[in-house]
């Protein structure tokens, strides 16, 4: 009898144990990112370098977690459509890669978490109150990008001994007004030490971009320095087809133009900078506020050289800068 008692106890329990199992399973909630691009089939590798920061922390796409992939297609005035989208799936954080994207996103919410993984000035751009204490929803990673406006109007002087008038390729309204001042500043500054005359050229769209080279050309350019842009990014092979169409020795912000046929470029690792975005991801998931996670900078800028596009332009590039170079395109 007390065998049976047991038993018939025993079996009540897993009959109360079944549905509460079954419950807990389904109340297991997958997380859900936001990923906001300026277009995915330009440059595969980034959202990669991020779903392989997931994975490296244990996410695994389709599994684990859900990432929403919104790109405007080269059309930024899409953005805040996008953040919106966003938001309205209820998402557990977003995702955007520069400064348009993140402005967009922090405008669509106040609540749901942003992380940023290149933008030039967090602060100037106004999407945190300060780099160690971020203040608000969001947080990310900055790639120093008006420091290094001079230092490649300094490696183009080494690129191309005797230039003088270098034209300043800049897409306005793409980083915010103060960000661009600071940068269009710095290229005044190192112009003046460098004894260099600047054009600045204005593309706002990818319709714009053929009329700037012919400016540049008309004006007898000797070279180019291209600022850094999602725009610019996306259309990275005809800036780069079109510099060496019109004999202009280019520096760039990222290594992707130099992989692309570029000269040279000079600027933080994107990818890797998306791959570690997925470290504060993971830390958001897990219950830390944006508030309190500090803006990381970049401590490596890298520059890389392609030598056969020195070649084609006619280059002999100097020992000490192929000394310094991180990688060399051959």
């Amino acid at each position: 009898m007390m065998e049976r008692r047991t038993f018939l106890g025993t079996l009540g329990l897993s009959v109360l144990a079944a549905p509460l199992a079954a419950e807990a399973q389904q109340a297991v909630k997958i997380p859900r990112i936001g990923f906001l691009a300026v277009n995915l089939a330009a440059s595969p590798h980034l959202p990669e370098a991020f779903r392989q920061g997931l994975r490296d922390l244990g996410y695994v796409e389709g599994r684990n977690v859900v990432i929403e992939y919104r790109e405007t297609e080269g059309k930024p005035e899409r953005f805040p459509a996008l953040a919106a989208e966003l938001v309205a799936l209820k998402v557990d954080v977003i995702l955007a890669g520069g400064t348009p994207h993140a402005l967009a996103a922090k405008q669509a919410t106040k609540t749901i978490p942003i992380v940023f993984a290149s933008v030039a000035d967090p602060v100037a751009s106004g999407l945190v109150t300060s780099l160690a204490r971020p203040g608000g929803n969001v947080t990310g990673l900055s790639n120093f990008a008006p420091e290094l406006v001079g230092k490649r109007l300094e490696q183009l002087t080494q690129a191309v001994p005797g230039v003088s008038r270098v034209a300043v390729l800049w897409h306005p309204g793409n980083l915010g007004d103060r960000t661009e001042k600071e940068m269009l500043k710095a290229a005044d500054v190192a112009a003046r030490t460098l004894g260099l005359r600047l054009q600045f050229v204005e593309a706002r769209g990818p319709a714009d971009i053929d009329r700037a080279f012919s400016d540049m050309t008309r004006a007898r350019a000797g070279a180019l320095t291209v600022l850094p842009s999602g725009m610019f990014s996306s259309e990275r092979r005809r800036l780069v087809d079109l510099s060496a169409k019109n004999r202009l020795p280019a520096v760039f912000p990222f290594r992707e133009f130099a992989v692309a046929g570029g000269l040279m470029s000079y600027g933080s690792n994107q990818a890797d900078l998306l791959r570690r975005a997925a470290t504060y991801v993971d830390k958001i998931l897990k219950g830390a506020k944006p508030a309190n996670l500090p803006v990381e900078q970049p401590t490596k800028f890298e520059l890389v050289i392609n030598l056969k596009t020195a070649k084609a332009l006619g280059l002999t590039l100097p020992p000490l800068l192929l000394g310094r170079a991180d990688e060399i395109i051959q």
